[in-house]
């Protein structure tokens, strides 16, 4: 690969090397640090995903010292979608830009996280009252970031087609350096994606999830968000992907009620999406980063 050198002059020699770490090798910062041909592309370009937001947001706040940082943090219980938008922007820019516009990203959601930490208030799981909580700390950065992994491949297996296991291993992988990138340490990294979904059971099964007063207030708002009459029954029917999707532990821990006619109701739904997404110009079907970058040659 051939690194153009003026632009890396202007990253500055610390970012080249971050960003050389993150990928694990030469970077050349006018190119993703993405293939164009991988499952990274493929999955994050499908505008479908959109279906699957609400279940990794959910998760994300499961997490009782995430939920506490959102909920204090964040304009997200009065702006929901734009609140939606702003991350789903940054995480599509890390992933469709070139290396120099990822970083800047980053850089962008660090600055948003930096004042974010704080204690817990009450007792949620197995944190006690007192807990400190920090954005930036490396186990909560790499939870959020499983949530979107998890749930992207997830939405893309349903509502697209069916994941491989190698396509999952190869998605997996290739995230790898998003969470490198956000200076996850590499032990606190699943080495493959068997450790990976390991990982993922033990957290909604385990005893790590829960949510307190401030994480159901946040999830009340993504599920019921503050919006004006039109707009609210819009995203209200958005409702049965969320929970349809939910993990079952986390959907009895929030008291969602789940039957075998909602069920059907999402299967068809699936179903419909999976038959006529191929139809569809890349300019509907895909988001606008992807269709940017090229994605869908």
């Amino acid at each position: 690969m051939t690194v153009d050198t003026r632009r890396a002059a202007a990253l500055g020699e610390g970012d080249l090397h971050r960003l050389e770490i993150a990928r694990g090798g030469p970077v050349d910062p006018d190119r993703s640090l993405f293939s164009p041909r991988g499952q990274v592309w493929r999955i994050n370009r499908e505008a479908v995903l959109l279906a699957g937001g609400g279940r990794a947001l959910l998760m994300q706040i499961a997490h009782p010292l995430v939920g506490t940082g959102v909920a204090r943090h964040s304009a997200f219980e009065k702006e929901p979608l734009a609140r939606l938008w702003r991350t789903l922007d940054l995480t599509l820019t890390i992933v469709f830009a070139d290396a120099a516009g990822a970083l800047t990203a980053v850089q962008q959601i660090e600055r948003r996280h930096r004042p974010v930490h704080g204690r817990l208030d009450e007792a949620v799981g197995r944190f006690a009252a007192g807990t400190e909580f920090d954005a930036n700390d490396p186990e909560l950065q790499f939870w959020v970031h499983a949530t979107l992994i998890d749930s992207a491949m997830a939405t893309f297996d349903r509502f697209v087609a069916p994941l491989t296991d190698a396509d999952k291993e190869e998605f997996y992988e290739e995230s790898k350096i998003t969470a490198r990138l956000f200076g996850v340490p590499e032990p606190a990294i699943p080495t493959t994606y068997g450790d990976f979904a390991a990982y993922m059971r033990e957290m909604v099964e385990g005893d790590t999830l829960g949510f307190g007063r401030d994480g159901r207030r946040v999830a009340d708002s993504i599920m019921d968000p503050p919006l004006p009459p039109g707009l609210r029954q819009i995203a209200g029917s958005g409702r049965i992907f969320t929970e349809g999707m939910l993990p079952a532990a986390l959907r009895t821990k929030l008291g969602y009620q789940w039957n075998d006619g909602r069920q059907r109701n999402l299967d068809r739904a699936a179903a419909l999406s999976r038959k006529m997404l191929p139809l569809l110009p890349a300019r509907v079907r895909g988001f606008p980063h992807s269709v940017r970058a090229g994605a869908w040659r």
